[in-house]
């Protein structure tokens, strides 16, 4: 089973998360960006879903640590920010993918299956 980890500070999000994905994916969970690149170095995960506000890194510079010793596994933005500044700021920071919160179960589990193949 593919292992998706979830960069989530707010538990309430992390639950809607952890409810879209507990069906078809393995997940676990960072609370912060730093704790993010941490568990991304493991390389035990085949995606990265990344909150873009959480404490001690932002979801933007997690992504451009993870990028640095991990060019190629999907990470792909969630924030309540939905401005077209905030995707690009997504993707010059290495994220390929973006969804606005709160995130739809269809839309979460499309963009998961372009990037994962499924």
């Amino acid at each position: 089973m593919k292992k998706i980890l979830v960069a989530e500070d707010n538990d309430s999000n992390y639950i809607l998360m952890s409810y879209i994905l507990k069906k078809y994916y393995e997940y676990d969970r960072a609370k912060t960006g730093l704790e993010a690149v941490e568990k991304a170095k493991s390389g035990n995960f085949d995606m990265i879903l990344m909150d873009i506000k959480m404490p001690e890194m932002d979801g933007l510079t997690a992504t451009k640590e993870i990028r640095k010793f991990n060019p190629n596994i999907p990470i792909v933005a969630l924030t309540a920010n939905a401005f077209d500044s905030d995707r690009a700021l997504a993707a010059e920071a290495g994220c390929n993918d973006f969804l606005s919160k709160p995130v739809s179960s269809d839309s979460c589990l499309k963009a998961i299956k372009k990037y994962l193949g499924e």
